[in-house]
């Protein structure tokens, strides 16, 4: 034999061990990526905190025909909200404390306010009197006064109304002979309310309020083997994700100063330099931003818009494996068709025809059509990806069990009936794409020919489909 040193070498003990190394390090790269999600091992520089995607939009806007002399005396977390622990109690606030001051930076780098001291108010008056005090003691009573403190056009109150931990949480994983991969994500949300209000009448000229998801991630991947009778093999990566809530609260009080200066501007509460054209893209795209929120639901995801139209035709491409009193069954491909009709936003009704194959190894493959009524179960009816179960009976003819046999139930028609899973995700108001698992099961047994046993011969199928719901129904 050729090379008989290395044909030793790989069927050796190390040759597994190395192998089982590079395993995990292609796992792992498939799901960290390039991501340097390793500690840092050094501290790093202060730098300037980073730019919001709301404060971007700042450099749209057009200039003001005059600066808006604006005063916050307190725009603070109305909540009461602590972060959450699953399992000590914890003293330390969800929302960060200083979002007056976060307002006042938004208004300043907005370019539309003149924004006067409130907050430390007290502060500033005794500082006044400091000042007015060391004049008078060095320049007697002809000591020149202070000039007069500047008075505000408007107040701007408001504050941090909502923050909702876990709205939304899940994950998923998947093990194999003790190598796998899981992953978790996690979503809260804060809300934001923002008024203008008129210091001359107390009038509210205008209230805005912005909501803004916050996400976390994890994702895990390790090895569990033994590569030796007494040694086993053990490592772990990954990585976790956390948005600052901070910056999400920054950009969520820069959206807010965004859109009240955009509303203020349609309503004549002022005015930009140049006529502010509202037509212009700073405008078109407030109007797209508020037509797509009047479609989130209360998980801040988008609905579709229509719903599921009250008919739909589609078909489906599956993957069929028996279950029954042979071994080795195989996997065979199948195929169908269906008509559908919405009896509500959550329930519709199905009538599908289908063609596939039942085979087991060196023992029979079963041609066989189905004609199968079902209804279906959607879990999210106004969201554009929405899980649904489904249940229903059927009838399969089977081409299979003797030449020339009569019709006949338990000889080459069974009644069966049909329970599943899946989601449907709609790319369009007309087109949705389906995926999901079935578990079917036969009313008489003899699928595969054989009456053997208590249980009733069955199948699996996996499949996917394509629906159409013409915009005309």
């Amino acid at each position: 034999m050729p090379y008989p040193d290395l044909m030793h070498f790989l069927g050796s003990r190390s040759a597994r061990f190395i192998v089982a190394i590079c395993y995990l390090l292609i796992i792992g790269s498939v799901f960290t990526g390039c991501a340097n999600y390793l500690a840092p091992l050094e501290t790093e520089e202060a730098t300037p905190a980073p730019q919001t995607r709301s404060a971007d939009r700042f450099d749209d806007l057009p200039a003001p025909s005059e600066r808006v002399t604006a005063a916050v005396y307190r725009f603070r977390d109305q909540t009461g909200q602590y972060k959450p622990s699953n399992n000590i109690s914890s003293w330390s606030t969800a929302v960060t404390q200083g979002t007056t001051s976060i307002l006042m930076r938004a208004l300043e780098t907005s370019g539309w306010f003149d924004v006067i001291e409130r907050e430390g108010l007290s502060n500033l008056m005794n500082e006044r009197q400091i000042i007015s005090s060391m004049r008078q003691m060095h320049e007697g009573e002809g000591a020149r006064p202070l000039p007069a403190l500047r008075f505000a056009g408007i107040l701007l109150e408001g504050g941090v109304i909502g923050y909702d931990a876990n709205i939304m949480t899940g994950g998923a994983g998947a093990r194999y002979f003790g190598a796998g991969a899981s992953g978790e994500f996690r979503q809260d949300q804060v809300t934001i309310y923002l008024r203008a209000v008129s210091t001359q009448s107390g009038r509210v000229l205008k209230t805005v309020h912005v909501t803004k998801t916050i996400i976390s991630q994890k994702v895990d991947v390790g090895l569990f083997r033994f590569v030796e009778p007494e040694r086993i093999l053990e490592a772990e990566t990954g990585y976790t994700f956390n948005e600052p809530p901070v910056q999400a609260v920054t950009e969520a009080i820069e959206e807010a100063v965004l859109q009240l200066i955009v509303e203020g501007i349609r309503n004549g509460i002022w005015s930009a330099e140049d006529g502010s054209d509202l037509d212009s893209d700073v405008f078109q795209r407030h109007d797209r931003a508020h037509a797509q929120a009047q479609r989130m639901n209360a998980f801040n995801k988008l609905q579709t818009s229509p719903q599921r139209g009250s008919f739909g035709i589609g078909t489906g491409a599956s993957a069929i494996r028996y279950r029954g009193d042979y071994s080795n069954p195989l996997i065979r491909a199948g195929a169908d068709a269906y008509v559908r009709g919405t009896l509500s936003p959550r329930w519709a009704l199905g009538l599908s025809v289908g063609y596939g194959t039942l085979a087991a190894e060196y023992s029979f493959a079963y041609r066989h059509l189905s004609a199968e009524l079902h209804t279906l179960y959607y879990v999210l009816p106004h969201s554009r990806i929405s899980p649904y179960l489904s249940a229903g009976s059927g009838l399969l003819y089977q081409r299979s069990n003797g030449a020339g046999a009569s019709f006949s139930f338990g000889n080459n028609i069974f009644p069966y009936a049909m329970a599943g899973a899946g989601v449907e995700w709609m790319l369009t108001a007309q087109i949705g794409i389906s995926t999901g698992v079935h578990g079917n099961i036969a009313l008489i047994d003899g699928l595969d020919g054989k009456s053997l046993g208590g249980a009733h011969d069955g199948f699996w199928s996996a499949r996917v489909g394509l629906t159409y719901y013409p915009a005309f129904f």
